[in-house]
């Protein structure tokens, strides 16, 4: 057992015991869960001649559009730390591909809105609507506050891996890490 501070929302903290084997074993499991989404997510992109890049951007404009913000090219480049030269090609082949659009913004007719595809949206519910009715099947097994519960527990997960992300990675020998130090894409 050890003592961590846990921050929660609206200014709260407190002390507490954390089980350092439950929690290994919680994050072993997610863990396992991640690898399996992304291999799932491989064999998605592979059987539609994607790269996984590409699915990674679609999902980010499809996350945008369900909470109603923007995407343009540059936001784009930030989610999935590509520079603009890489964007720009991503774009063009998922628009080549019929998988996106660009449309100019009304406002403000130098940016581009990017916006998925009736046929992207499609392909993606033929392929994962099965595994999105499998996973509410599960959670169908458990009332409501436990569902409030898994809620909270997957947005603080969520958090703790951006608070990661921003931090970036650390190399093992303690030199700092190339991607520290550069933007993923950009030149050495």
């Amino acid at each position: 057992m050890i003592e961590i501070l846990d921050i929660r929302r609206k200014g709260r903290s407190r002390l507490r015991s954390v089980d350092v084997d439950e929690g290994a074993q919680t994050v072993h499991r997610l863990r396992a869960l991640a690898v399996e989404l992304n291999l799932l997510g491989a064999e998605f992109a592979q059987l539609h001649g994607l790269h996984t890049t590409d699915l990674r951007a679609l999902i980010c404009i499809l996350d945008a559009d369900r909470a109603g913000l923007a995407a343009t090219p540059g936001w784009l480049g930030g989610q999935l730390g590509i520079n603009s030269a890489s964007v720009t090609a991503l774009l063009d082949r998922m628009e080549k591909a019929g998988l996106i659009r660009r449309d100019r913004d009304a406002d403000d007719r130098r940016r581009s809105l990017l916006a998925v595809t009736p046929r992207a949206v499609a392909l993606g519910q033929t392929f994962f609507g099965p595994l999105i009715h499998r996973t509410a099947a599960v959670l169908d097994d458990f009332d409501a506050v436990e569902k409030a519960t898994i809620s909270r527990f997957l947005d603080g997960v969520n958090r703790a891996v951006a608070v990661e992300r921003r931090a970036g990675p650390q190399r093992t020998d303690g030199t700092e890490s190339r991607s520290r130090t550069r933007r993923a894409g950009d030149p050495a």
